[in-house]
C-alpha cells in the first residue's frame, strides 16, 4: 500500500504544467482527487510549505475508496505540504506544491501510490 508518492508527484507534476499562466492568475484551486488506486484513502492533509503543522483532514468522515472521487473546493493559492494516509495507514507527503490553478483534477494509481510511500518512508 505504497502507492501514494508516485502518485501525487505525477499529479503535481501535471498540475503545474498543465495549470500554466492561468493557474497562477486564481486565487483559489478546485481540485478533484480521483482514487484509482488498490487502497482507499482515508486522509488528505494539507499545510502551507511554510508552516510546522498539518491543517485539518480535507476529507473529514469522509474516505475516497477505490474508483471514488473527491472534491477539494476553494482552496487559497499557496504552496502546500500534501500528506496522503491509505487505508493500511501508510503515508505519502510531497513538499512545496503550488497549488493554484481555478480547476484541476489529480488521479491516483496505485503504481504511483506505492513510488510515493517509498520515497516518503512509509
Amino acid at each position: 500500500m505504497k502507492a501514494a508518492t508516485t502518485f501525487v508527484a505525477g499529479v503535481f507534476v501535471s498540475m503545474l504544467i498543465l495549470g500554466g499562466a492561468q493557474a497562477m492568475a486564481a486565487e483559489t484551486a478546485t481540485v478533484t482527487v480521483t482514487n484509482n488506486s488498490d487502497w482507499a484513502i482515508m486522509h488528505f492533509f494539507l499545510s502551507a510549505a511554510d508552516s510546522e503543522k498539518w491543517g485539518p483532514d480535507q476529507l473529514g468522515q469522509g474516505v475516497i475508496k477505490t474508483g471514488g472521487s473527491f472534491k477539494l473546493n476553494n482552496i487559497p493559492c499557496d504552496s502546500y505540504d500534501v500528506k496522503l494516509v491509505d487505508e493500511d495507514g501508510d503515508q505519502c507527503v510531497v513538499g512545496g506544491v503550488d497549488l493554484c490553478a481555478q480547476s484541476d483534477h489529480w488521479v491516483i494509481t496505485s503504481e504511483e501510490l506505492v513510488a510515493c510511500q517509498k520515497k516518503s518512508g512509509s
